[in-house]
């Protein structure tokens, strides 16, 4: 008779220790900075749609934008995980000991555009500083654009080519903003290097011009990711913003970044994922 007591006790305890772990607490979401680039593609959309339904930690975007904007709201307090593209200023967050754990984690592709006619003939090549040889080589024209991106990856083709400079081949970019670079160079009959995605995903109008070179990894730039100090910003979220860290590393994640944006406008990726020993071998 002891042991319908004892069932009875049983079930009535069950119950109530679903409903406890039924009223827990949501985990606290984590809040992102992130380049502009990643948002307008839907890219960063997808990958955060994932993290969320891995881990079910919600993400709350408090800032989106150029480099300058992100370091300005991040430097502020109130976000728990940046991520743009690496140089100067995510190195400064860090020696500054307002960010830690700084991981490259993908990257993207610079192209060279030109004029439809080509008229260096250098379409469908692989490499850029064959490309831009041949340009000047054949009396062609170059746009020194003046987006801190496109001139670091132009001076790294630049430096490899052993070219002089020359105001004969070489154009200063004076157009009257960054997003007209394509017509100012077309204008010229010159050609120039821009990033893939303005062109892919229409954000950049181009006229007459169109992507003659693409595919050189010499031509990529890496994003970096790192999360705020909790010694300088003991109110982040700081478990949160590593879960995400180590998502976007892992290489379940990884391949799905290598597949986004093929057939989009182009037969490449949006982003390139990095390689398995940057990421510190995930």
């Amino acid at each position: 008779m002891k042991f319908p007591a004892l069932l009875c006790s049983l079930l009535l305890v069950i119950p109530s220790s679903a409903m406890a772990q039924d009223s827990s607490p949501p985990p606290r979401p984590v809040r992102v900075a992130v380049i502009n680039g990643m948002i307008m593609t839907g890219f960063w959309q997808a990958l955060m749609e994932r993290f969320t339904k891995e881990t079910l930690i919600k993400v709350e975007l408090k800032a989106a934008g150029e480099r300058p904007v992100l370091d300005e709201a991040f430097r502020k307090g109130g976000i728990d995980f940046l991520t743009m593209h690496s140089g100067d200023i995510t190195t400064n967050l860090v020696t500054d000991g307002l960010a830690t754990g700084m991981r490259p984690w993908v990257s993207n592709e610079l192209v060279i555009a030109g004029p439809v006619s080509d008229p260096a003939g250098i379409k469908g090549m692989k490499d850029g500083v064959a490309a831009l040889k041949q340009i000047v080589e054949r009396g062609g024209k170059f746009v020194d654009f003046r987006d801190i991106g496109s001139r670091e990856v132009f001076h790294t083709v630049f430096t490899k080519s052993g070219l002089a400079p020359d105001p004969k081949w070489l154009v200063q970019d004076t157009a009257a903003e960054k997003r007209q670079i394509l017509i100012f160079s077309g204008e010229r009959n010159a050609y120039c290097t821009v990033g893939s995605l303005p062109i892919r995903t229409g954000r950049m109008p181009k006229k007459e011009m169109a992507t003659m070179v693409e595919g050189d990894p010499g031509m990529r730039r890496p994003f970096v990711l790192m999360t705020a100090n909790p010694k300088r910003f003991p109110e982040a979220n700081h478990a949160a913003a590593e879960a995400l860290a180590e998502f976007l590393l892992k290489e379940e994640t990884q391949k799905f970044i290598e597949g986004y944006g093929k057939g989009m406008n182009g037969d490449a990726p949006y982003f390139f994922p990095v390689a398995v020993e940057a990421r510190g071998g995930r």
